[in-house]
């Protein structure tokens, strides 16, 4: 009876002490939570094949590559458990017959032989370090209940294989098998799987890539423990003890830096982020870079931006010609950077002009000089052509076309439309006006590669992709012809569709191309904005854009991968058209001057445009005109008797000093019949220049070191602007005279501009 009471009281005090127990830790558990994001976590930035471009250590300089059980081999799993734990889904986190054992080898042998931890144990241990005492264990055993109370045992696991130390800064499975074997865990083999299950035991001493005879050993200890449990069959042991211990170099990931530290930015939270980028094409541009800045000036860098306009994938990112070189401004991202764009909008306006039906690919466009308030724009080669077709005017980049067009679609219009599609363009008031399509205004280079996708995605723009979440995005921008024949306007190199562009001053340098599959955007200059001489887009960034479009078109060829076909439109026609007026005239018609063949949008064929200050007053006609000539082919009033109306077409006035001599308004416009003549002032007066003959050779009183030279206009109507070598020097009014001083002796240029356009100019010689 006293045994049996001494008993109960024996069971009475054992369930206080257990109830005791657990109020103790559901206390403890509630004033010390477990916390699995104790260590920041670290960043790893991913390619599309999953081969890591950058990583971003925690605050200790650990870098972890987190993977899932699915996505490490199961045989990995198997290895694991059976030499780690083998009753790992059976206990509660502690295995008191390990624990015990351990104590009493360390006993025996008066030193650690075995810890007898879990995997439960070692994660409590990583996640929470403690010192290998009573009360370090202790604390360890109470972490480990906190895990295996709150957690399951698959993400106690997952917790394990992303945390376990592999030597250095390494810990994980997935930063382990890429730094040591170049692969993701998925491709690992069994010899491969083994040696990273043994690694976490003493990853310094077993380091395969330092110790390979100590990590075979190692790998071959827990083929025995295998064997021993019949996990594997001995066929299978055996086959995979006779490889070979082989460790790629290790390597930290060095790839896309730039594109890692922005996407980093734009997803702080994520651990693992999956870029679009094509692992080894950005190490070959990567390579290309550095090699290309050698021949670059000092200071200067550089920017290659590829993408895939078929999804919009940005397939490389290089921000700069070399991340590691300072003297070069290396860590500045240029793709992302404000810069000016040159010449590269001038495409654009195009496009808009064939939408509004103000031009087709031939119409005929001015490039003469301009005067236009106090802003005068000029070629970049500071000459002039006169009449040049659209087509020729985007393929040569010169600036007075486009100005032309700009004018009378509306900068503000302009600038709106591609703000629309993401294309936003800064200035120093944000005012647009006609200097934004030579580069009057900042952009981003990313921002404008997305816009060039109008020209091979239908007229639709589509913003880039960085990652493989980013949606596929259409935006309507031009329409589908305006888009294909805009592209054709633009110069050609075998399968690539490009435009140059130069900044102000030199500053920028930049080609941006069209291939079947790819976007390729290029700037080449110095980040701080210091001007480079001779830096032109044509010299400094089309030989880079033209070796990337060669890399990516032998890639394709390469991977026997079909090249996408772009397809003319429906809406797109042929005609064959008439200069001056633009439009289609029988083959043997007098007023078809110069015929063109021509891209037509929706069969309309817009008529030659004018400039601005032609449309705003029109002094002198141009285009078809009404006139009335009698039976000599002499041009009388349209009352006098026999008088036949007769239309012909003239040349806009401002290009009569490049028209052949039967082009011109002397040659078109019949003589009046003193008979019977027109009545109010005639419809043509020259403008001349008076006082001075072209080539003329002009001497300085001996004893003077300069030359002055008095001069008037003939002709004409209106305010004239003199021009002295490019400078403005005088103004004046119908034939007021001026007074010109030559300081230089040599070759000099002369020109003079009326209200109407209309233009005369020599050369002369000073001597």
């Amino acid at each position: 009876m006293k045994i049996k009471k001494r008993l109960v009281k024996l069971l009475i005090w054992l369930l206080i002490v257990i109830f005791t127990l657990l109020s103790v830790f559901f206390i403890a558990d509630f004033l010390f939570p477990v916390s699995i994001s104790k260590n920041k976590t670290t960043q790893t930035i991913v390619a599309e094949d999953e081969t890591p471009l950058w990583r971003f250590a925690d605050e200790n300089g650990i870098w972890r590559y987190s993977v899932n059980l699915e996505e490490v081999p199961d045989f990995y799993l198997d290895v694991l458990i059976n030499y780690e734990d083998r009753y790992f889904y059976e206990h509660v986190g502690i295995n008191p017959v390990s624990l015990l054992r351990a104590a009493w080898q360390n006993i025996c042998n008066d030193r650690i032989i075995s810890g007898g931890s879990t995997i439960s144990m070692q994660v409590a241990r990583l996640l929470y370090p403690h010192d290998r005492t009573i009360l370090g264990k202790l604390n360890q055993i109470f972490r480990t209940l906190q895990l295996e109370l709150h957690y399951s045992k698959k993400e106690i696991l997952t917790l394990y294989i992303n945390h376990a130390p592999y030597g250095g800064t390494i810990e994980g499975i997935g930063a382990a098998s890429w730094t040591y074997f170049g692969k993701q865990p998925s491709e690992l083999t069994r010899s491969e799987a083994v040696l990273l299950a043994v690694l976490p035991q003493a990853p310094s001493r077993l380091r395969p890539d330092k110790y390979p005879e100590r990590a075979k050993l190692a790998r071959d200890k827990v083929l025995n423990r295998l064997s021993e449990y019949n996990v594997w069959s001995k066929d299978l042991i055996e086959q995979v003890r006779q490889e070979e211990v082989w460790v790629y170099p290790r390597k930290t990931p060095q790839l896309a830096p730039l594109l890692s530290y922005r996407l980093k930015r734009q997803y702080p939270n994520d651990t693992i982020i999956h870029s679009t980028i094509d692992s080894i094409l950005q190490y070959n541009l990567e390579d290309m870079a550095i090699n290309r800045k050698n021949q670059l000036p000092p200071k200067s860098s550089l920017a290659i931006l590829v993408v895939d306009h078929t999804d919009m994938k940005v397939k490389a990112y290089i921000g700069s010609a070399d991340f590691n070189d300072k003297d070069r401004f290396g860590q500045i991202d240029m793709i992302s950077a404000l810069r000016s764009p040159g010449s590269t909008l001038k495409p654009f306006i195009y496009a808009f002009a064939i939408d509004e039906g103000m031009i087709h690919s031939e119409s005929l466009l001015q490039d003469v000089p301009r005067i236009h308030s106090d802003y005068r724009p000029t070629n970049f080669n500071e000459d002039f052509q006169g009449p040049v077709s659209a087509s020729e005017a985007l393929s040569k980049s010169l600036n007075l076309p486009a100005v032309q067009l700009i004018e009378l679609y509306g900068p503000k219009r302009f600038a709106g439309k591609l703000a629309g599609v993401g294309l936003s363009l800064k200035s120093i008031n944000n005012t647009p006006n006609i200097s934004y399509i030579l580069g009057g205004a900042s952009l981003r280079l990313d921002n404008l590669v997305s816009a060039y996708s109008a020209f091979a995605r239908q007229g639709k723009v589509s913003p880039l992709r960085f990652t493989q979440s980013d949606p596929v995005v259409n935006k309507p921008f031009i329409s589908e012809g305006s888009a294909w024949i805009t592209k054709h306007m633009l110069v050609r190199n075998n399968m690539l569709y490009y435009k140059t562009g130069t900044s102000y001053g030199y500053r920028d340098a930049w080609a941006i191309g069209i291939n079947p599959r790819y976007l390729i955007g290029v700037w080449v200059g110095r980040p701080d904005g210091t001007p480079v001489a001779g830096q032109y887009g044509s010299i400094s960034a089309t030989p880079i854009l033209q070796q990337v479009d060669s890399l990516l078109l032998n890639r394709e060829y390469r991977l026997n991968r079909s090249l996408p076909v772009s397809v003319k439109p429906d809406s797109v026609t042929s005609e064959k058209i008439c200069w001056p007026s633009g439009q289609v005239l029988p083959d043997n018609d007098v007023n078809c001057h110069r015929q063109k063949n021509a891209w037509i949008l929706n069969h309309m064929v817009p008529p030659t445009i004018g400039t601005l200050t032609e449309l705003n007053n029109n002094m002198y006609h141009s285009g078809w005109i009404n006139l009335w000539v009698n039976e000599d082919g002499k041009r009388v009033a349209a009352d006098c008797n026999g008088a036949q109306k007769k239309q012909i077409v003239l040349w806009p006035i401002a290009l009569e000093n490049w028209l052949l001599p039967n082009e011109q308004r002397q040659a078109l416009i019949p003589a009046i019949d003193k008979n019977c003549p027109i009545i109010g002032r005639d419809i043509f007066s020259s403008l001349m220049i008076v006082g001075l003959r072209d080539r003329q050779l002009v001497k300085s009183v001996p004893g003077q070191s300069q030359l002055s030279i008095d001069l008037s206009a003939e002709g004409g109507a209106g305010e004239k602007w003199w021009f002295l070598d490019g400078e403005l020097v005088a103004q004046s009014i119908d034939d007021e005279k001026v007074s010109l001083t030559i300081a230089r002796k040599g070759t000099h240029r002369l020109l003079l501009i009326d209200e109407s356009g209309q233009i005369s100019r020599i050369k002369f010689i000073s001597d």
